[in-house]
């Protein structure tokens, strides 16, 4: 990811901008995932085993919110594919195989960037939780 980058920032011309969003580190949590992600990546077995523990946990989560909510379940599968342009299986199915799964804190992207001339022009943040953090960088400006 690093590698990355560095070879992205080094394309970029004085004054231009760099677009980035890298995942969050979340610690524990993150090491957790990139497990799971390489165990669903490690064959058929390790796919079957990933899907079929959670799939349902996703299920029935959502219902729970969703209950909790007061919303009706039913719409949580109906009206994603319209906001993400995939379906919610797809996605769960894209982001358990999502591999290789690297995770930066803000701070040592931010510094990674500044050390090589640019500056932080917008941050967003998934506030701690899972997800990316996404940076606008300028160069020498």
């Amino acid at each position: 990811m690093w590698d990355a980058m560095e070879n992205a920032a080094s394309l970029v011309r004085n004054g231009g901008t760099l677009f980035i969003a890298i995942y969050n580190d979340q610690g524990w949590i993150s090491l957790w995932w990139k497990k799971v992600k390489n165990l669903y990546c490690s064959g058929t077995p390790g796919r079957w085993l990933v899907k079929c523990t959670y799939y349902p946990y996703f299920v029935l989560s959502g219902f729970a919110a969703d209950l909790i909510e007061r919303r009706n379940p039913i719409r949580r599968y109906t009206d994603y594919k319209k906001r993400r342009g995939m379906s919610r299986i797809h996605d769960w199915t894209d982001w358990l195989g999502g591999n290789p799964f690297e995770v930066a804190k803000p701070e040592d992207v931010i510094h990674f960037h500044i050390a090589r001339g640019f500056q932080l022009r917008k941050l967003k943040t998934c506030g701690g939780r899972l997800g990316c953090n996404e940076f606008v960088f300028t160069l020498g400006v």
